[in-house]
């Protein structure tokens, strides 16, 4: 079985939220030699990718997103298990969460599979995460990266929150910050002095993979 297609199963294990067919996706990647990382962000991601296009679209509803990306969850879990903490060496530390008042936490799910896969040690703080949560956990976590996420126009202003506390504590130059999610900006990670805007899981990967390269901080 070549590569190709088994990276198309684990796309359609995502869109069919099939989870049986995502279990034997990564046994069939594993015996036939394929890199489960490779596996992860080529053929699993692509699916819940694609399923947020058709949510964007409103092509889909919330529910069958939300199912898709439990199979997802489950199919990162596995392979992060199966690569063992000791065969991924820990390059960094980040925090990551959904703001305060913002239940959604489509995307983040992703973006921590990813990261993790990459050899980064990732604390997921969860949904409706207070601005002084992030600082506070990233300070006991000693984490390097701290992200954020807003899916609401209305909860945008807690990732500038997050910022006025790191400066207000002196903590500014500690951390790198990325903010991220559907209403999220470029513009805006500039106005409230956010280090990086990423719109999507592989640009988070890219921007944590070289500021590691570039030191950390």
């Amino acid at each position: 079985m070549n590569k190709e297609l088994i990276f198309q199963m684990a796309h359609a294990s995502i869109i069919d939220c099939d989870e049986d067919k995502a279990m034997q996706v990564i046994k069939d990647a594993q015996d036939n030699n394929i890199d489960l990382v490779e596996l992860l962000s080529m053929g699993f991601s692509s699916g819940i990718r694609e399923l947020g296009d058709q949510f964007g679209r409103g092509e889909i509803f919330l529910p069958e997103l939300i199912f898709s990306t439990e199979v997802m969850k489950k199919a990162s879990a596995v392979i992060e298990e199966k690569l063992g903490s000791d065969n991924v060496q820990k390059k960094a530390k980040m925090v990551i969460g959904t703001v305060a008042g913002d239940v959604h936490d489509i995307g983040k799910g992703i973006v921590c599979s990813l990261v993790k896969s990459n050899g980064v040690e990732v604390y997921d703080l969860g949904r409706e995460v207070p601005a002084l949560t992030f600082i506070e956990k990233a300070e006991e976590y000693q984490v390097d990266f701290i992200g954020s996420s807003a899916l609401l126009t209305t909860t945008m202003t807690e990732q500038k929150k997050i910022e006025d506390i790191l400066r207000k504590e002196g903590l500014r130059d500690k951390y790198k910050t990325m903010v991220g999610g559907a209403p999220v900006t470029k513009r805006w990670a500039e106005k409230i002095g956010a280090d990086a805007y990423c719109e999507d899981a592989a640009e988070s990967v890219k921007m944590v993979m070289q500021w590691i390269e570039q030191g950390g901080k």
